[in-house]
């Protein structure tokens, strides 16, 4: 005797199309939510930090050059963890950059950064 496919959200047997994989419309849709959900979730929150970031160099560097400390970006929760990507100069400068806002640690000091607007070349 042949084995019934089951439905791969609740297991009760499959009717209808042999490739079928769920019993009806709402399993299909409940596992793919919770497939999706988390990983979704994750990038939401990360988008969300990277564009307070933004938010906060943009106000913080409205000249377009300016040196601020690490005390003026951590009293608006900034999170130093988030970045787009790094740039590294010749002279082995790093610059940590948000889209198109970028900062750099000060040589010789521990908590004043360079903020620049980014432009790559």
């Amino acid at each position: 005797m042949e084995e019934k496919k089951k439905c791969l959200y609740c297991g009760e047997p499959i009717y209808g199309r042999v490739d079928k994989k769920f019993c009806c419309d709402s399993c299909r849709n409940s596992y793919n939510y919770e497939r999706t959900h988390k990983q979704t979730n994750l990038v939401r929150n990360i988008n969300a930090i990277l564009a307070r970031n933004y938010a906060i160099l943009q106000e913080l560097n409205a000249s377009g050059k300016t040196f601020i400390t690490q005390r003026q970006l951590a009293d608006k929760n900034f999170d130093f963890r988030y970045f787009t990507h790094l740039y590294k100069t010749k002279t082995g400068s790093v610059y940590y950059i948000v889209y198109d806002q970028a900062y750099l640690p000060k040589e010789g000091s521990s908590d004043t950064y360079l903020l620049v607007k980014f432009e790559e070349r």
